[in-house]
């Protein structure tokens, strides 16, 4: 005899699998609404109001999510809350892919979702699920009914009610941190102006993990590299490239922010990788960088990494488009290189802060210099007026034969000492074996004869006459002598 047929009612127990979707998996209020938000932008809306509240004295909040996209047809709307019942069921072109989202996303954080469409202002119709009914044993039923009155446009309204699992006991706290979540989640829609979203009324403005457009002190994270393109052939076939951009925040500009104002832009504690999905971010972490570990200095730039939808099986993409399971191609392909690139800014950041040491250390002489230079020969012609100068000593990498280099710009003279040229060794270390006092003396006695050369040099090239061969040809020689010593 053959094996019994199962029924098709047989195949699940709808009241222990709604208790059981309940458990989705979403880590957040804001990664959950982001699927109704999703579902709006393939819908071609524009506009996305939240609404939160609590409809009585103490009760359980509800949640409003309205669009003005092209809303469901009465058939749509009838498969919206089946599991799969997608129409769209593993596209690739935009956020939604297998047909989960919406009532899997709404049962993570309701006991109750209702979901309201109309389209070209005719009247509008509803479905709903309730747990509690379906827990009861109560039959389901997704068949739409037809609300009265008239209807503008179209569009689509959920309403999430009972929200039994936000733990925010101030709804205040709640919409303070969706704004902040949505805002990182969409900031390319919400940048570009292809979105306008509001929570009780307020923008949700875009955030930037990277600060690219983030202005502080007037000064913003710039790009390290030109953005890197890897591709990657899909299962399908096709092949599509994966992104990747690193930034690097301002050391010297922004060293000096308290801890308060460095957390709440960003930079403590945002060290990482943005992953995006169709402009969507989807994961954030220390994703692909290979054998590096996390440090300190890796607060101080950032990376972003977008693909396709077409490569979701390279990043492991789940039902709920939270966090990535990266493939042995994609390891292979990317994390090689950017774990190098990685190690780089580190080290890039770390020659930063040590920059921003050793010029906090010459501000006694600069001040001394700025002292002396009312009473020096005037150099004219530079920027505005002809009073005294200003001077700045920094250091940073220069070719070889270089010992430092001077800019005199806008009245202040700006002196680069070169930190692998020979020279920079032999006079700094020294340093460090003497006393602090005897040790600032002595700095301070190096650092004008430095400032006093650049000046006089300064001054003759004013006049007329080119100096640089001649700082060149010292540089190599007293270079080649302290080789030899």
């Amino acid at each position: 005899m053959g094996r019994q047929t199962q029924r098709k009612d047989d195949l699940l127990v709808s009241s222990n699998f709604i208790r059981a979707v309940r458990e989705s998996g979403y880590v957040s209020l804001s990664t959950a609404l982001a699927e109704l938000i999703d579902n709006s932008l393939q819908a071609a809306a524009t506009e996305v109001k939240i609404t939160i509240a609590r409809p009585a004295a103490g009760g359980l909040p509800e949640i409003r999510v309205e669009d003005n996209g092209e809303g469901m047809s009465r058939s749509q709307l009838e498969v919206c809350l089946r599991f799969g019942g997608s129409s769209r069921f593993d596209e690739r072109q935009s956020f939604g892919r297998f047909g989960m989202g919406l009532p899997a996303a709404s049962l993570s954080q309701a006991r109750r979702v209702e979901v309201t469409a109309w389209q070209d202002s005719q009247p509008a119709n509803q479905v709903f699920l309730d747990v509690d009914a379906i827990a009861t044993g109560a039959p389901v039923d997704l068949r739409a009914s037809r609300l009265p009155g008239p209807t503008n446009g179209s569009g689509c309204l959920v309403v999430w009610q009972n929200c039994d699992r936000i733990e925010y006991r101030r709804l205040a706290w709640l919409q303070r941190a969706l704004r902040r979540d949505l805002g990182r989640i969409y900031r390319r829609f919400l940048s570009n102006g292809d979105l306008a979203l509001t929570i009780n009324g307020t923008r949700v403005e875009p955030i930037d993990p990277m600060l690219l457009m983030a202005k502080v002190e007037g000064h913003s994270a710039r790009l390290a590299f030109e953005p890197l393109r890897y591709e990657l052939a899909a299962s399908s076939g096709e092949t599509a490239f994966v992104t990747v951009r690193f930034a690097m925040l301002p050391v010297q500009h922004w060293h000096r922010l308290d801890n308060m104002t460095k957390r709440r832009i960003g930079i403590v504690g945002g060290a990482g990788v943005s992953i995006l999905r169709a402009g969507r971010e989807i994961a954030s972490g220390w994703h692909l960088m290979g054998a590096k570990r996390k440090e300190n200095y890796d607060d101080w730039w950032r990376c972003e990494i977008e693909f396709d939808p077409i490569l979701d099986e390279h990043f492991g993409i789940t039902i709920n488009k939270q966090g990535i399971r990266a493939s042995q191609v994609l390891q292979e392909a990317l994390a090689p290189e950017l774990e190098s690139i990685a190690r780089l800014l580190s080290s890039r950041v770390r020659q930063a802060f040590e920059e921003v040491k050793f010029q906090a250390a010459t501000e006694a002489s600069c001040r001394i210099a700025e002292a002396a230079d009312i009473d020096l020969p005037v150099i004219r012609r530079v920027g505005k007026g002809s009073g005294a100068l200003n001077y700045r000593i920094g250091s940073e990498q220069l070719p070889i034969e270089t010992m430092f280099i001077s800019v005199l710009k806008q009245r202040t003279l700006d002196v680069t000492l070169n930190v692998d040229h020979p020279a920079f060794a032999a006079l700094y270390r020294p340093l460090q074996t003497l006393g602090d006092e005897a040790a600032a003396e002595l700095r301070i006695a190096l650092e004008l004869l430095l400032l006093s050369f650049a000046r006089t040099t300064a001054l003759l090239d004013r006049d007329g006459h080119n100096c640089e061969a001649l700082l060149q040809l010292w540089s190599r020689t007293y270079g080649r002598m302290l080789q030899k010593s």
